[in-house]
């Protein structure tokens, strides 16, 4: 379905984004390295409507009302409304059902509240946001049908305040989501959690996706820290992109030099 979608675009997909949505697909968490400019939003946000199309192969175009299933994380609040829209027009052309919404200091009381009343399938949020949506009554309900935690521009966030709240609220789902259960439940009741837990439908992911960034295994390794207390076994994936952007520097000279204000030029030529 995505190819088809891709070709009659004109497009084709990169390695390291058919890499990505193999990886995303089979349940796995990782972080995703590629330049500006070549798809890593794409890399992750496709993958996971390959994931529910695969769930969902009959009635991916008619399931409305799925719950919350990708929380993009950005720190970039000014970008949320591009990258919200390159969403919903896939989704659209797809023919699917998905909701893109968008939660920062910007949304207005009455998107919050239609957002309490039915979670869009995909909300882009900022760190801060995030929190204070973790603060909210009955916040664990949210997270329920949660797949993919993406965290946009980890390179940013990584070693700040901003990268720390991240970390904290993803450490909260995770527990929400992963941890095992403490109340007392039969030998029965157990072993049908423990399945539900480890079938890859209801497994939660988490994925980085940064730009540049040199230390690629500990930026990963403190990402996926939460899932990895856990359980052990959960070694993160890193997908690389094999490609060497052509840099090109061309200096410009106006015909006319004349004076400018510190503060920036008055464009009055």
């Amino acid at each position: 379905m995505i190819s088809n979608w891709l070709s009659s675009k004109g497009y084709q997909p990169f390695q390291f984004q058919q890499q990505a949505w193999q990886h995303i697909n089979d349940g796995q968490s990782g972080l995703v390295n590629a330049p500006t400019g070549t798809g890593k939003t794409f890399s992750v946000f496709l993958g996971a409507l390959i994931q529910f199309i695969n769930e969902h192969p009959k009635n991916y175009e008619t399931k409305t009302k799925s719950g919350l299933q990708l929380l993009w994380i950005t720190p970039l609040r000014a970008l949320a409304k591009d990258i919200g829209r390159a969403m919903e027009e896939v989704i659209a052309e797809l023919g699917m059902q998905w909701k893109v919404g968008i939660r920062n200091g910007d949304t207005s009381i009455s998107d919050r509240q239609k957002q309490k009343r039915q979670m869009p399938e995909v909300l882009i949020i900022t760190p801060e946001s995030l929190h204070l949506l973790l603060a909210q009554k009955d916040y664990p309900d949210v997270f329920k049908t949660l797949k993919i935690i993406a965290a946009d521009e980890w390179h940013e966030l990584m070693a700040s305040k901003r990268g720390v709240q991240v970390e904290l609220a993803i450490s909260r789902i995770v527990g929400l989501r992963e941890a095992p259960e403490t109340t007392a439940v039969d030998a029965n009741e157990k072993k049908k959690k423990a399945a539900s837990k480890n079938s890859k439908t209801n497994h939660l992911s988490i994925w980085g996706i940064s730009a540049t960034i040199g230390n690629l295994v500990q930026a990963m390794d403190v990402l996926l820290a939460p899932l990895q207390l856990i359980n052990s076994d959960k070694k993160g994936i890193i997908v690389r992109a094999n490609i060497h952007k052509q840099i090109e520097v061309s200096s410009i000279l106006p015909d006319e030099i004349e004076k400018y204000p510190w503060a920036g030029h008055l464009g009055i030529s």
